[in-house]
């Protein structure tokens, strides 16, 4: 089936599920609205259950029409590349990072480039003592954030394509040469593919084991579906390849919370597509505390809206992937009726009242129990083809599914909030 088919049939199938679900909610928004207003029961109502429904529904029809193709094995080398590591405090994993690079079988030249954005810590003294023929460190003065680091490293680099790596991460077996090789084989106008990041210190404690779900099932899938549609809205800085050109032409990574993003949208923006190497691992460390984990959320969510205060003009471009656009643009107005009338549901329903939560809100549970099937099914096929293996974590997936949502929502919110009224522009958590 043509890509634009398979985009209509998804369509077609999530509207028809939007307007089952609304067919449904009449009376429900009727009682709703008798207690707190018409217009805030249908904002609410169709903020945690319709437009909800229409985007697992999207989402499942697309993830069952698609059929990523093969890359084709070429014999010979590789472009050459270079990796930007940018690091900042990362005297615990710094060394295992490079030492991840320098096990990769890539076929072709490796230059790698550290830059050590000012570090207080001891990562300045580790990476004079590793030694490598590819390895240049670049030593700032002091700090000056993601972003103009990596600009740093990005004037060194003459290769036709430039990777980032994160420092406290480890590359799993042939990821360079499988996301270079998804580079070369996706359309002509990409200019930009997204590695797959996965939780590495998922036995730490119960908030890095639902964390790896979310990453394995939620981020994934979502990268696999934009791919899809010809524009993957973020290529990662954790673990991404670009073309070295295009990346000058747009001015290199700009000052932002959510560098990563905003620079995704603007090579988007350019008229190019980014893809998605599902099968190039990388495992990162999660934040392994609440505070940190809300924190790195609350990061993420000033991201998308820099990304639309600076690209908003992506809303108008007519392609596939602008539903994704629109789609983002609903997610403040989703989290904030997750947050101030849902969970506000749960403790109702507590005490015997079903108003917001009740016999309704279980008609979502089959679809989502579909989908995260599809999802699973799809991230266990790559995961033997790479010679992985999912690991049990059962109780993990049990609160990811039932309450990861209680925490993520709001931290969302309070996210986009911070983006409108606090101007600090510094290092923080993935």
């Amino acid at each position: 089936m043509p890509v634009w088919f398979k985009f209509c049939t998804a369509l077609f199938f999530g509207f028809a599920w939007a307007i089952f679900a609304a067919l449904m909610a009449t009376n429900w928004i009727i009682d709703l609205g008798r207690i707190i207003g018409k217009v805030p029961a249908y904002l609410g109502i169709y903020g945690i259950a319709v437009i909800p429904g229409f985007m697992n529904a999207f989402l499942i029809s697309s993830l069952l029409m698609d059929r990523r193709p093969r890359c084709q094995v070429r014999t010979g080398p590789l472009p050459a590349i270079t990796i930007l590591v940018a690091a900042y405090n990362e005297q615990n994993s710094i060394a295992a990072t490079i030492e991840s690079i320098s096990l990769q079988s890539y076929p072709g030249h490796v230059k790698v480039i550290v830059i050590n954005d000012g570090s207080t810590d001891r990562t300045r003294q580790i990476l004079s003592k590793i030694s490598y023929p590819w390895l240049t460190v670049l030593n700032l003065k002091k700090n000056v954030g993601k972003a103009e680091a990596l600009n740093e490293g990005l004037k060194l680099v003459t290769t036709l394509l430039t990777l980032t790596v994160d420092g406290d991460s480890y590359l799993y077996k042939d990821a360079l040469e499988n996301i270079v090789r998804r580079y070369m084989n996706d359309p002509v106008n990409t200019r930009a593919v997204a590695g797959a990041v996965l939780v590495r210190n998922s036995r730490k404690n119960m908030v890095t084991r639902i964390q790896e779900w979310d990453y394995f099932h939620g981020i994934a899938a979502i990268k696999r579906l934009q791919s899809l549609y010809q524009g993957t809205l973020v290529a990662q800085g954790a673990f991404s390849v670009y073309d070295t050109d295009t990346l000058r032409k747009i001015g290199g990574w700009p000052k932002t919370v959510g560098e990563d993003i905003v620079i995704t949208w603007a090579i988007l923006k350019a008229g190019y597509r980014v893809g998605f190497a599902e099968n190039a691992c990388l495992f990162t460390n999660a934040p392994d505390m609440w505070k940190q984990f809300i924190r790195q959320r609350q990061r993420w969510s000033r991201g998308m809206i820099e990304a639309f205060k600076m690209h908003g003009a992506l809303l108008f471009k007519p392609r596939m992937t602008t539903l994704f656009i629109w789609w983002n643009l609903s997610f403040p107005y989703m989290d904030a009726a997750f947050s101030l009338m849902f969970i506000p549901g749960i403790v109702l329903a507590l005490f015997g009242i079903y108003l917001i939560v009740g016999p309704m809100t279980l008609l979502v549970l089959p679809l989502s129990f579909l989908l995260n099937y599809i999802i699973f099914s799809i991230q266990s096929r790559m995961f033997t083809e790479q010679g992985l293996k999912v690991r049990k974590n059962f109780v993990g997936f049990v609160l990811y599914a039932l309450c990861y949502s209680l925490v993520l929502q709001p931290a969302c919110v309070t996210g986009y909030i911070q983006e409108f009224f606090v101007r600090a522009k510094k290092w923080g958590t993935k």
